[in-house]
């Protein structure tokens, strides 16, 4: 198993290499929570993810034959392009194998880092097996992304600094895909602060250890917003660190990580993905846990794709109440939208979309149907403006 020297070992291997990132005090999280929290924030990395420290490390000690033979990983997300910049930095030649359905930013990302990239497989396994094969013909080195010693002292690192930098803490909550970054910082952690209380997070559908500290099970996997933790079965050299140093692992719902990643842009301005918020996630998920207690998190990603973040964002708008979708039936005269634009604004709402129905929805030919989209300040703001239309005409609300 890693050691305390590991880490401390592989921070001096990477210095001025990986960012050493913020650790930050949110009051607007606390405040939400109910805890009093401290962020570490990984997803400010160059490669916007803790990845980068283990194949940092990992890199690092190469020999020079190995270097020369090249190194090969297989990713569909941060190790991809954690292990692409740093083989440049140390001028070693890349492959990264990434399955077919990978975003084309990754992509993209990864092969301006100076690696080779090869889209193969339909899935994750299919790449891997891919990778293994091209591994055998040209003899490379495997960077793993997470069960490597070298690997999980990297990672370790962030709670190194993490525990350097925040005053007392009684939690750290991490989350777990293949437990290189909770095996890492527990290392760390039970050498820097021996009583403090490390808890994992994982997502539903890829609860492996939702039985903790009983035996893992096989999670169902399927579509998730938090794809970097979703990993069906955790490394077995992580898992034996885990099972010795760490004190629970929780399990979070799609949506707690989806309104996590809203409060972390809202309240922390933070851009997080969804392995990033699952921390957060854990305690709105089980408040009373945390309530009054000092807490740590490390926002472990940021490579949240775009439409997600606001598509995400949206959700969360309409699960609060700040979004409503109202369906009116209206009269097909002229004037009419001007009408109900105008009682919208003086209600203090903001139209968002508009869909205006004539063939096929309206209940008759000489009327129309009007769906809108509008965003008000909170749920009583919503109420009033759905009030106010409903003064003139039929509105439902949708």
């Amino acid at each position: 198993m890693i050691t305390f020297e590991d880490v401390t070992a592989a921070a001096d291997r990477i210095r001025g290499n990986v960012i050493r990132t913020p650790t930050i005090a949110s009051h607007a999280l606390s405040k939400a929570t109910g805890a009093d929290i401290t962020l570490k924030l990984e997803n400010l990395q160059a490669v916007g993810s803790f990845k980068e420290r283990g194949a940092a490390n990992k890199l690092a000690l190469l020999s020079p034959e190995e270097r020369s033979r090249g190194v090969i990983a297989v990713s569909a997300g941060n190790h991809a392009q954690g292990v692409a910049r740093h083989a440049s930095l140390l001028g070693i030649d890349a492959v990264i194998v990434m399955p077919k359905f990978t975003p084309a930013g990754k992509v993209v990302r990864t092969r301006n880092w100076g690696a080779r990239v090869i889209l193969e497989g339909e899935s994750f396994a299919e790449a891997l097996m891919f990778a293994e094969d091209l591994q055998a013909r040209e003899g490379r080195t495997f960077i793993h992304p997470y069960d490597d010693p070298a690997v999980m002292a990297g990672q370790g690192t962030c709670a190194l600094e993490l525990f350097q930098d925040a005053g007392p803490l009684d939690a750290l909550v991490v989350p777990i895909g293949g437990g290189g970054l909770l095996s890492g910082c527990a290392v760390a952690a039970r050498a820097m602060r021996p009583d403090i209380k490390l808890i994992g997070v994982q997502v539903e559908k890829y609860d492996s250890l939702c039985a903790f500290p009983g035996p893992a099970t096989r999670p169902n996997g399927g579509a998730t917003i938090a794809e970097g933790i979703a990993v069906l079965q955790i490394g077995r050299q992580t898992d034996e660190v885990i099972r010795k140093l760490v004190d629970q692992v929780l399990v979070v719902s799609e949506s707690a990580i989806e309104n996590a990643i809203t409060l972390l842009a809202e309240g922390a301005k933070q851009a997080s993905e969804g392995a990033g918020a699952a921390g957060l996630a854990a305690l709105l998920t089980y408040p009373d846990m945390f309530r009054g207690k000092k807490v740590a998190l490390p926002v472990s990603g940021g490579n949240i794709d775009s439409r997600i973040l606001a598509n995400t964002l949206l959700r969360a708008m309409l699960r609060d109440g700040r979004i409503l979708r109202l369906i009116m039936e209206i009269p097909d005269r002229p004037g009419v939208l001007a009408d109900i634009s105008k009682s919208i604004g003086e209600a203090g709402g903001n139209i968002i979309e508009v869909s205006h129905q004539r063939l096929f929805a309206a209940p008759s030919v000489q009327a129309a149907q009007l769906e809108v989209m509008i965003e008000a300040r909170d749920p009583e703001h919503a109420a009033l403006i759905t009030q106010e239309l409903g003064k003139s005409y039929i509105v439902r609300r949708a």
